[in-house]
């Protein structure tokens, strides 16, 4: 595979080359970084990193392709994927592509041949930031002005893009290794509406396995036609989904969360949905210094510690003990990873249970939620 030339300026000075292995052209987005060792095709496909430039602490990626089956969403997402070496020759029995040919497909730049531990020290050290990436302009000044002239992530909606137009019922379980696809819904007696700001595929399959029957809508919802809905009994509970972008930008969505907590409704809520309950309940998220990505950060709960998968910039504050009870951890910088609202039907957590690839250590918290749907309010 030939590779083309392409430069990188970050919003703190910063000017690189290295080669490009994706689409051509120039774009702006957020660096952050993961440090999980799988899953490549599943983090460039959740829609949580729309808007952001991920770079992978593990140094050798694209060496097991992509297929269409670990796939998240629709399509990647991200503005881009820097990595120190990429394979295009590839060693799995479930590819049917390279990852060069799908960043091309979804119009996404790949940067290879450039050192990740750099970056990953700058963005430690300096916290997240804005960057420019360009097969075109070589020159940094150039590259400077473009960066300068671009929005920020905080200023940009990324929800409209990411949620579905469209709703639809999600009737696909977990993946079984023995037939090599996902299982059926089996019948079941209990529906979710689940409102989607993102959501990951490996989310739905969970409900779906843990008993649901699962209804997807977009994310500018009426919260008055959900609340009738629950009253005649055509629904059980309510989940809101992981997403992209700075929560306290969404405050039609927050309006509407502020009405459903109202209510006896059971709601449970993952990453920036969690965000947007602390935030209709009167306790804004805060940006952390450079986020939490990755498939290895230890949470400890119940006198447990589970290892979870993490994709967060922004975080609940402790004011939110004010009117929820703690329920897990970080054990990495004690932030806030879950916690049980005080006399409601409604709980959240921060990290990602269904951890698509792994960990899944938290899985149980999807079984945990149809339980509560079986329940009056609690009373804490």
């Amino acid at each position: 595979m030939k590779k083309e030339k392409i430069w990188i300026y970050l919003e703190n000075g910063d000017f690189f080359e290295a080669n490009s292995f994706g689409c051509s052209g120039e774009t702006v987005g957020e660096l952050v970084f993961n440090t999980s060792m799988t899953g490549y095709q599943e983090i460039l496909s959740d829609p949580s990193y729309a808007g952001q430039f991920v770079t992978f602490n593990f140094p050798e990626i694209g060496n097991v392709g992509v297929n269409e089956h670990d796939m998240q969403s629709s399509r990647f997402w991200c503005k881009g994927v820097i990595v120190h070496n990429y394979s295009e020759s590839y060693s799995n029995y479930r590819a049917t592509n390279s990852l060069s040919a799908e960043l091309k497909k979804f119009n996404t730049i790949g940067i290879c041949d450039i050192d990740t531990r750099k970056l990953v020290k700058i963005v430690r050290e300096q916290g997240v930031m804005m960057m420019i990436a360009s097969t075109n302009i070589s020159d940094k000044d150039i590259l400077k002005e473009l960066l300068e002239r671009s929005p920020k992530i905080k200023d940009i909606n990324f929800i409209d893009k990411v949620s579905t137009k469209k709703s639809y019922i999600h009737d696909e379980g977990i993946w079984c290794a023995d037939t090599q696809k996902y299982n059926k819904a089996k019948r079941s007696n209990k529906k979710i509406i689940v409102i989607d700001f993102g959501v990951k595929r490996a989310i739905l399959n969970e409900l779906v396995h843990s008993g649901f029957e699962v209804e997807v809508i977009n994310a500018n919802f009426d919260a008055d036609d959900i609340i009738l809905k629950y009253n005649q009994g055509k629904i059980d509970g309510l989940f809101l989904s992981n997403g992209p972008g700075d929560p306290m930008r969404l405050t039609e969505q927050i309006v509407q969360i502020k009405k459903l907590i109202k209510t006896d409704i059971p709601i449970f809520a993952i990453c920036l949905g969690h965000q947007l309950l602390s935030i209709a309940f009167g306790h804004d998220t805060y940006k952390l210094k450079f986020g939490q990505h990755g498939g290895n950060h230890p949470v400890f709960s119940n006198q447990k510690v589970e290892i979870t998968a993490q994709n967060h910039n922004y975080n609940v504050p402790k004011t939110i003990e004010q009117v929820a009870h703690i329920t897990h951890y970080n054990l990495f910088d004690k932030t806030i990873e879950g916690v049980q609202y005080k006399n409601k039907n409604i709980f959240s957590v921060q990290h990602h249970p269904e951890a698509n690839p792994g960990p899944k250590e938290s899985s149980y918290i999807f079984k945990k939620f149809n339980k509560l749907c079986d329940k009056p309010a609690i009373k804490i």
